[in-house]
């Protein structure tokens, strides 16, 4: 795989993406703010095709669930994310670092030893 882990990879084809897709489709000039509103759009969509896929219609009669095409949906709800990370200016490194800080956070909340409460599971640490 050479240099670069997996993530970065992600990172650089998805910046190749955009670039491609804003001059082939001359979005030159939109505002991150606005690039923000239009991808979080777009990820419902992605999502509302995600949630298609896993029967949450408890009003009709279930399908047989699709691995293939709940995990291509799920590619497509990343792409939109790894986009506006882009649009925020967070890299790999970043989004990595912020993660681990946040899933810290998480489990602290769910243990009670975190400075915001309400969080606690029943059986807390």
């Amino acid at each position: 795989m050479g240099d670069k882990d997996r993530l970065e990879r992600l990172f650089d084809m998805q910046a190749a993406f955009d670039s491609e897709l804003v001059a082939a489709r001359h979005l030159e000039g939109i505002g991150m703010e606005e690039w923000i509103q239009r991808e979080t759009l777009a990820m419902v969509s992605e999502l509302a095709e995600l949630i298609d896929e896993v029967n949450f219609k408890w009003w009709k009669n279930p399908k047989p669930v699709d691995e293939g095409r709940v995990k291509d949906e799920l590619v497509d709800v990343l792409h939109f994310f790894l986009s506006m990370c882009l649009k925020c200016g967070m890299d790999a490194g970043e989004l990595f670092d912020r993660y681990i800080e946040k899933n810290k956070e998480n489990f602290a909340r769910q243990q009670g030893k975190s400075q915001k409460k309400g969080y606690e599971a029943p059986n807390a640490r």
